[in-house]
């Protein structure tokens, strides 16, 4: 039992390092928000081309660079404007990286709509909505972590991902529908905001399972060893990702 929880001094410390960072830069927005948003995009970008392409060397961090400021650039112009140029990362990249091209492409392309639509989310509906969708997601994950490792029971998907479990699964649920009902209570959203918490849950988790099955495809453990007790950015932000792309 206490192997099981040999890591979560280290997850513990640098999660909250990383929760207080994230609440700072979603409440002052503007500026900060986006120029943050576009490093930890470029930053997960250049994790995906060293997992894919590791002799790309170099060529990782200049793909990285230009995906950040092709978010960045279209977070400042008008909507129809800004779709071709938050693609053109992906698409540019595939002549850098010589196989799994797809995955390559389904990444970064998700990587930089999820973020594109977690800026929008802030500026157009508000700081609320923003919290809303990472509270959802952190704690999905959260409870997931928790249950999984004190309950046990069935796996899951044991050949992606074999730790987790089904009693992670569903405490994720039920974890977002506290937060949804929670937010229900307070916004104009109703009992509906209920189940959508459920959905971004849902959601969430399949992002975590695509970036498993990606990590797994590869022969990786981790996408990086940045976040002490988490791995990388797309290690810890793979939720994020799909939840982010089903709700915005």
């Amino acid at each position: 039992m206490a192997r099981s929880w040999e890591d979560l001094t280290a997850r513990v410390t640098s999660g909250l390092g990383m929760v207080a960072a994230g609440l700072v830069v979603i409440w002052i927005g503007g500026h900060v928000l986006r120029i943050g948003f576009a490093l930890v995009a470029a930053g997960m970008v250049w994790e995906l081309v060293r997992l894919l392409a590791p002799e790309a060397g170099k060529s990782a961090l200049a793909m990285a660079l230009a995906a950040g400021g092709a978010l960045l650039g279209a977070i400042y112009l008008p909507l129809l404007l800004a779709l071709p140029l938050l693609l053109a990362p992906a698409m540019a990249g595939l002549a850098w990286v010589p196989r799994h091209r797809v995955l390559y492409l389904s990444f970064t392309a998700m990587i930089l709509v999820a973020a594109f639509g977690m800026v929008q989310l802030r500026e157009i509906s508000g700081v609320v909505w923003l919290l809303w969708l990472v509270l959802v997601v952190v704690v999905t994950d959260i409870a997931g972590y928790f249950a999984g490792r004190a309950i046990g029971g069935p796996k899951f998907w044991p050949r992606v991902s074999p730790k987790k479990t089904w009693a992670g699964t569903v405490a994720g649920w039920v974890g977002a529908a506290v937060i949804g009902l929670a937010f229900a209570a307070r916004t104009e959203m109703g009992p509906g905001l209920i189940g959508l918490s459920v959905a971004v849950a849902m959601a969430s988790q399949m992002g975590d399972m695509a970036e498993s099955a990606m990590k797994r495809r590869v022969g990786a453990k981790d996408s990086s060893s940045l976040i002490p007790g988490h791995g990388g950015l797309l290690d810890r932000f793979d939720g994020m990702l799909g939840g982010a792309v089903f709700c915005c």
